[in-house]
């Protein structure tokens, strides 16, 4: 992507930050309606030589701490000035769903369903059209940071349109996460949008809600720093320990029974098809059903809730095989059928999470 010979001023929130300048600036949203305002601090280090503009941006849903921590620690840390072009860092998204332990807003609005967003809609509407507004006009590249949620874990991975554009394959490489995973673009969220704009961004999960995952945290700050030094924003970094692995297909196992379940398996894991995962029993004593998993695969999301209902997503497989199978005729986004099943792929954004979180 070409950029000018010098950089030009940036002007956000009413603000012309220069070349150079490390600024803090909030964009006010709203009010609680105690009168408290709620605003969005958003960081910007400049460089005084051209080059892109990359959004590392985390909190979209205000229970996922993991990518919180993230940006916090890099920031905490100074690891944020660009040798060119300009960062712009917004720990926290969703103030409302941070205050609360959240994932939507206070009426109840996911805010990655809400882009681009409405300045008199809902209040998950109106942040996605601040966002619109201020932020994404400014943007060439991004880093949108997740967790799981409902006490489904993720491996850390990212998640992106894989083989349909060469600039979001090459920030996904550059990343190494430990797997990374063919998504699609829902419908209202901010990949989505950014895609239609122009810009792109990829997705990094790691851990689940309200729980801090150290090494997905270490794994998330080192694949940041790779993917800046691709664009040519920061110095050589290290190498990934070992390769990505990429699975184009994704398949959530769900519980059939109701009842207590227990795992297996664990993160990371590769099972292979007819293997046994995990049991579901009840609570009593007097039956106990064992758990086959239709497909082959890495274990890249794990259900940690023991008590479960049938048709809950147990356990996330990405899978590396190309053969389609009967679990691939379910409709990609049926995430509540009408009668549990064992099975079913999601090859959404978020592979199936948007019951559980």
């Amino acid at each position: 992507m070409p950029f000018a010979a010098t950089p030009e001023p940036l002007c956000l929130n009413g603000l012309t930050i220069a070349p150079g300048e490390r600024v803090l600036t909030r964009l006010v949203i709203s009010r609680l309606p105690s009168g408290t305002v709620i605003d969005i601090p958003v960081h910007v280090f400049r460089s005084t030589e051209p080059g892109p503009t990359v959004l590392l941006m985390a909190g979209m849903h205000g229970d996922e701490v993991n990518g919180i921590e993230i940006i916090r620690r890099m920031i905490r840390r100074d690891m944020l000035r660009p040798l060119r072009g300009t960062i712009i860092a917004i720990p926290i998204l969703n103030i409302y769903g941070f205050l609360n332990f959240s994932r939507e807003v206070p009426d109840g609005k996911d805010v990655n369903r809400s882009f681009p967003g409405n300045p008199r809609g809902s209040l998950a509407s109106r942040v996605a059209h601040r966002f619109m507004r201020e932020i994404m006009p400014l943007i060439d590249y991004g880093i949108d940071f997740h967790t799981g949620g409902a006490a489904r874990a993720n491996i850390p991975q990212i998640r992106c349109l894989l083989h349909q554009d060469a600039e979001t394959d090459e920030l996904a490489d550059a990343f190494g996460a430990p797997f990374t995973l063919h998504a699609g673009l829902r419908p209202g969220s901010l990949r989505e949008t950014a895609m239609q704009e122009g810009r792109r961004i990829i997705v990094y999960e790691t851990g689940e809600s309200l729980r801090l995952d150290e090494e997905g945290i270490d794994l998330g700050i080192a694949g940041t720093l790779r993917v800046l030094h691709h664009l040519d924003m920061l110095p050589e970094t290290a190498l990934p320990a070992r390769p990505t692995v990429v699975c184009m297909r994704s398949t959530w196992l769900r519980a059939k029974y109701a009842g207590l379940f227990r795992s297996l398996v664990k993160l990371g894991q590769y099972i292979e098809k007819g293997q046994v995962f995990g049991s579901v029993a009840d609570p009593y004593g007097e039956n106990s059903v064992r758990l086959e998993s239709p497909v082959a695969g890495y274990i890249i999301g794990l259900n940690h809730m023991p008590v479960v209902n049938q048709g809950d997503a147990l356990v996330h497989v990405g899978r590396t095989d190309t053969t389609p199978s009967r679990t691939d005729l379910a409709a990609p986004f049926d995430e509540k059928p009408t009668k549990p099943t064992e099975v079913e792929t999601e090859e959404d954004e978020e592979a199936g999470e948007e019951e559980a979180k």
